[in-house]
């Protein structure tokens, strides 16, 4: 009896996968996987650098049209934007796993096509760390470890070098024109916590909210960061130009490359978290704040 038993279970083991197992992504549903997928398309930029950061660039066979780094992903096929991918052109590249964001309309249609989609859209720096580590295990791969330590080793590097004197700086960050900030509960609103820098924004506003230009009026922030693209439309804003940041020449302006750095949630934050360093570092107010300034 006991030989007929291990007989079976011997027998069952055989016919399972040698590589069976499971993700769940952030919308909740888990894929199951028979094997590490070797042929992937990514529609989320900051999806994309990090499966290149876990060291799986070379699976990638396809991206959306705003991946551009690292470099060799640009000789990639593009197949549209990540919120309306081309669905045609995703299937024809006859991948095995599609990464795409939790906010795109496509998801649905390409599982309803047979494809394996796992849907993931960091917004703060813990579900940075989530994705990394559910990516790494989705491809198999042992590296999220080490990809999580130089991020956070990168960005504390970031903090130390911000003098204590220009710490409490109140900071207005641009994320994108509308305008939209960057909240106190995004990922950049949070190494600006971390660099020591205080958001004019109020944690009630959400993440990325679009704001009121006459908030920004009223807050008079210490200290802007904002995009070269948002810059002419900033400036001619009812009463910014009496911004004591502006007459003062304390606006840190990101060239388009830095804007990709500074706004993807993914390997590149420490690079992000020194830029807005040296931002507050070149740019900071050095005299008394009043106030509490």
């Amino acid at each position: 009896m006991k030989r007929w038993l291990f007989a079976c279970l011997m027998a069952c083991l055989v016919c399972l996968p040698a590589w069976a197992y499971e993700v769940t992504d952030d919308t909740g549903k888990t894929v199951h996987f028979d094997h590490p997928p070797l042929r992937v398309v990514s529609l989320l930029p900051s999806l994309t650098e990090t499966l290149c950061e876990l060291g799986a660039c070379e699976r990638l066979v396809g991206v959306d049209r705003y991946s551009n780094w690292p470099a060799m992903v640009k000789k990639l096929p593009q197949v549209g934007g990540g919120l309306d991918p081309n669905v045609e052109a995703v299937v024809a590249l006859k991948p095995d796993l599609v990464l795409i964001s939790v906010s795109s309309r496509a998801a649905d249609r390409l599982r309803g096509l047979g494809l394996r989609v796992l849907q993931m859209e960091p917004r703060t720096s813990a579900q940075v760390r989530q994705v990394t580590t559910r990516l790494a295990t989705a491809l198999q791969l042992d590296t999220a470890e080490r990809v999580l330590r130089n991020l956070d080793a990168g960005v504390e590097a970031a903090a130390q070098s911000v003098p204590p004197s220009l710490r409490g700086q109140r900071v207005y960050f641009e994320a994108a024109g509308g305008p939209h900030a960057a909240g106190p509960q995004s990922f950049i609103g949070e190494m600006l916590a971390r660099l020591g820098l205080a958001n004019i924004i109020g944690p009630e506003l959400g993440p990325f909210p679009r704001i009121n230009p006459e908030l920004v009026v009223r807050a008079d922030p210490d200290l802007i960061m904002v995009g070269a693209r948002s810059v002419r439309e900033l400036v001619a804003r009812p009463g910014w130009n009496q911004l004591r940041a502006l007459r003062e020449q304390r606006m840190c302006v990101f060239s388009p490359d830095e804007v990709d750095i500074l706004v993807r949630p993914g390997p590149r934050m420490a690079e992000a978290a020194r830029l807005m360093a040296r931002c507050a570092v070149e740019k900071g107010l050095r005299g008394p704040r009043e106030g509490a300034r």
